[in-house]
């Protein structure tokens, strides 16, 4: 008798450690998969039409909120006058009338929205009752109560410097003519980044001038955006690009989720931020905030048309406990469509290549991951994760995708939960990448609480590759979580004061020059074994000196620690200048040679363990504190020993012949060049070791440094 062999979904039979969890697995995608069957059999548009796809039906935006229809002639030549829409969902509301400076800010029974059916209402206006940059809001009226609100699909809002209160703003300015547009097939000036290593320069728009104010999207096109160019970065994240009304929340409490942050600048001005970028070769994603939303009524979607559960949830799953913000309700088709569509729209109408999801661990438990410690993969199916955020996020994923198949999507999630970066159709949620989170907390606590001479070589590179092989992640030393105020950025943990005093050529100290060597060190080793992407935050490539601190009451409304001292990098006294230096050097070596592609059969052979086997691990002597690992044809060499350095320290490698391509000891990376790095290098053949292709490699290894060196075939 023969037995039947089972079929286990892919990603359990890449990990058969999720058997005992296959069934809540299939249940999970098969809740998706109804879900999407339900949703794409309804569509809300002007045109009748027949749904095929979720991306059809995610076109909330083109429906609800203001939109301008321009006269125009029709087939027959009548002439058909131009009129304003305005549509809103509002099930709870008696009465809705528009007010701003159309109509003195009265209650006009000619700006009232009438009732359609499900909860939508509308008001079609003539082309002469709205004119460009009027302010306005809806006054919504249900039973017991009224109060004024801001469209939920509005596209611009701005806060009157007097008063503070935010208004909706009539915005029609003459579209915008692109010049870089990614269309389908035709990639243009950005490449793909799903087979090449993805270098991603987070940034905050705000804070990237160095005066203390607020900085626009055009004076960072201008200033900013050549910068990272000129470093290597293929991809900029943005933060704080959905409109919220506390500008210290670094954007993390959303109010108006289809409205670009007017604080920056104009619609048309970010759109050619983003057009730029996409001619100088990078992708521009945005960190999108669908975890929760803000709690504010007049700017924001909380108790919206006078009901706490419009889109949030009601009871005690309402609000965030640690949030101080409101938790949506993934569960509504309402809602999911408001969401999808948000998702759609950033691509659509301003060309963004993709997503940072925030807050993921969040949504997909009824925790928020509170007080969890995540100990097993029993923790991820215990009956604490939300099924309904994990349909939404599986459901976001595929209609991102659809947009533009090369989209980038990327999870900010802490607990490990597997299947998040794998394909729906193999059982997962269907992110391309996830944050490795627990690289920062790694490099923190390894600062702070062991002494230099008690760093593991080996430990460091265990910590940097211990991950599912069959999820691609992002790697970072730092991001701006660490560089927010109350901590410390990675160079102000190594140097301190010495920072102020002693970061000038000629005037160092020891503090500051095992700073220099550390930061270089650190980042090198967390970007040369990435198995997807690597991501630095605005200025910490070069070390910025101090924290992000937002203006706020408790620092008397400041900017001084909101803002970029890019004079610091451009000015070759300093070591700023010599750690940026380094970093565009790493950044390029990188690009040019590293692969995401899957391993080879060699570097199956020689990986470290389970996780990331194309990182191939050649030498580590603990007691040494040196370690040496390869990526294709590219050698890494560490001595992280703060006290010694070896002079012909013999490594077993691949043989062939050696060029150093990248030393982090340099003189001009702030190094003290005691290498001659113009030497080649060739192994020693043993007779021993040549059956695994090895031989002897003899390298002088100053201390605290680490060298790159290319194998010539």
């Amino acid at each position: 008798m023969t037995t039947k062999k089972v079929k286990h979904l892919p990603i359990v039979a890449r990990d058969p450690y999720l058997q005992p969890y296959e069934g809540a697995l299939q249940a999970r995608a098969d809740y998706a998969a109804r879900k999407e069957a339900e949703l794409t059999g309804n569509v809300q548009s002007d045109d009748v039409q027949c749904t095929k796809t979720l991306a059809d039906w995610a076109t909330g935006y083109l429906y609800f909120g203001l939109h301008h229809k321009k006269p125009y002639t029709d087939a027959k030549g009548k002439k058909v006058a131009g009129e304003w829409v305005l549509r809103e969902w509002a099930p709870n509301a008696t009465a809705i009338y528009i007010k701003g400076d159309m109509n003195g800010w009265q209650k006009d029974e000619k700006y009232r929205l009438q009732p359609i059916g499900n909860g939508v209402w509308e008001a079609k206006l003539p082309e002469e009752a709205l004119r460009h940059e009027q302010y306005y809001r809806l006054l919504v009226e249900w039973n017991g109560g009224w109060g004024e609100r801001i469209p939920s699909y509005v596209r611009r809002v701005v806060q009157d410097e007097q008063t503070k209160v935010f208004s909706a703003q009539v915005w029609d300015e003459e579209p915008y003519v692109w010049r870089n547009r990614q269309t389908k097939g035709q990639r243009g000036k950005v490449q793909s980044t799903k087979d090449e290593a993805l270098f991603i320069y987070e940034c905050h728009i705000g804070m990237s001038s160095e005066q203390e104010k607020v900085n626009s999207y055009e004076e960072f096109r201008r200033d900013v955006l050549p910068r990272i160019a000129k470093l290597g970065y293929n991809c900029v994240q943005i933060m704080a690009i959905q409109e919220h009304p506390y500008y210290g929340s670094f954007g993390y409490h959303v109010s108006n989720f289809f409205a670009a942050s007017s604080r920056f600048g104009t619609p048309n001005e970010l759109k050619a931020l983003i057009d730029d970028a996409h001619g100088r070769g990078m992708k521009v994603i945005m960190d999108l905030v669908h975890s929760h939303a803000v709690k504010n009524e007049l700017e924001g979607l909380g108790n919206f048309d006078g009901t706490p559960y419009q889109y949030f949830h009601d009871g005690a799953r309402r609000e965030h406990p640690a949030w101080d913000s409101l938790c949506f309700n993934y569960g509504k088709n309402e809602v999911l469509h408001f969401l999808l569509s948000n998702c759609k729209f950033w691509l659509d109408e301003y060309d963004f290549d993709g997503y940072r999801f925030d807050g993921v661990t969040s949504m997909i438990y009824r925790s928020h991951g509170l007080g969890e410690d995540f100990n097993g993969y029993g923790s991820y199916f215990n009956g604490n994760e939300d099924g309904d955020a994990l349909m939404y996020l599986t459901l976001a994923n595929k209609v991102i995708h659809e947009v533009k198949p090369d989209a980038i999507t990327i999870a900010e999630e802490m607990s490990g939960m597997p299947g998040l970066a794998s394909p729906i159709q193999d059982g997962g949620v269907g992110f391309d990448y996830r944050l490795a989170m627990g690289i920062p907390d790694f490099w923190i606590k390894y600062i702070k609480e062991v002494k230099d001479e008690d760093w593991k070589a080996g430990h460091i590179l265990f910590e940097m590759t211990n991950r599912r092989e069959d999820e691609k992640t992002i790697s970072y030393a730092e991001s701006h979580d660490q560089a927010l105020v109350g901590d410390k950025t990675i160079i102000f943990r190594l140097v301190d004061a010495d920072m102020y005093w002693h970061f000038e050529h000629g005037h160092s100290t020891y503090m500051a020059d095992r700073g220099i060597a550390l930061h270089k060190m650190i980042r090198l080793v967390t970007a040369s074994t990435i198995n997807g992407g690597y991501l630095t935050f605005m200025g910490n490539e070069f070390g910025h000196p101090e924290w992000i601190d937002f203006p706020r009451e408790g620092n008397g409304w400041s900017y001084k620690y909101a803002r970029r001292q890019w004079s610091l990098v451009d000015n070759p006294n300093y070591f700023f200048a010599d750690l940026n230096r380094f970093d565009e050097a790493m950044v390029h070596l990188l690009r040019e040679n590293l692969s995401v592609q899957k391993p080879t059969a060699e570097e199956k052979k020689y990986g470290v363990g389970r996780h990331l086997p194309w990182v191939m691990k050649w030498w580590d002597n603990e007691g040494d504190q040196v370690v040496a690992y390869s990526r294709g044809e590219l050698l890494f060499i560490f001595n992280w020993n703060g006290q010694k350095s070896f002079s012909d320290y013999g490594m077993l490698v691949p043989e062939g012949k050696y060029k150093v391509v990248l030393n982090t000891d340099a003189k001009e990376f702030a190094g003290f060049g005691l290498s001659d790095d113009t030497v080649e290098h060739f192994t020693q053949h043993d007779e021993l070791y040549a059956k695994d292709g090895k031989g002897w490699l003899k390298m002088y290894l100053p201390a605290r440094s680490a060298v790159v060196l290319k194998r010539e075939k």
